[in-house]
């Protein structure tokens, strides 16, 4: 089953004053969730604001949110529960 999955690749803070959020990402991060468009490379991100600022202040979280392939809960539940054995 496929299910949207976010990939968090950073976190920034609203300039003071001004309508502006500053977010630094690392570039590997960035080219990982690359994407071709009409023979373009394109990253798209989502911003949201947080509930609260994390312990350094952070406002505001960047996120990919991708389409993949993940198990059903079912599927990982019979794979985590090991068998018990009868005894005779």
């Amino acid at each position: 089953m496929k299910n949207f999955v976010k990939n968090y690749i950073g976190k920034g803070k609203k300039i003071e004053g001004l309508e502006i959020i500053k977010i630094n990402f690392k570039i590997e991060d960035l080219v990982k969730f690359s994407h071709k468009y009409k023979d373009e490379d394109y990253i798209s991100i989502e911003i949201a604001k947080l509930k609260s600022p994390d312990q350094f202040g952070h406002d505001y979280t960047a996120y990919v949110n991708r389409l993949e392939e993940t198990k059903t809960i079912e599927t990982v539940k019979l794979k985590s529960a090991p068998r018990k054995k009868r005894n005779a």
